[in-house]
């Protein structure tokens, strides 16, 4: 079989962003050929918690919001995140991901090398 096929229920949860949420990785540069992939990743943001100010170094990241209602800062202000809204985040660019809620989030992150 020349299709990898992977179990997101056998996939290990990480801890991430120094212990603030957690996820599960299910696709990295072990897992495809392309020199722009870095990883497919779950993203688990639990309740009141914030995956603070960072960025990815010539690195962009998408992010699909799988569950719950928050907030993402960048230097620019505050935008709501709710269940299928899609943000992009350029590559180099200080971003923060807060849970206001009283319930665990969920995101699913591609991120692509420049």
């Amino acid at each position: 079989m020349k299709i990898k096929k992977r179990s997101a229920k056998d996939i290990h949860k990480e801890q991430a962003h120094g212990g603030s949420g957690a996820r599960k990785v299910y696709a990295s540069v072990d897992h495809v050929k392309s020199v722009n992939f870095e990883a497919m990743t779950h993203g688990y943001l639990p309740a009141g918690k914030t995956f603070d100010w960072h960025d990815h170094k010539d690195i962009e990241e998408i992010m699909v919001v799988v569950k719950g209602v928050g907030e993402i800062h960048d230097e620019d202000g505050v935008y709501t995140y709710a269940p299928g809204d899609v943000f992009v985040f350029p590559a180099n660019t200080q971003h923060k991901i807060h849970n206001p809620s009283d319930d665990e989030h969920e995101m699913i992150f591609v991120r692509v090398v420049l």
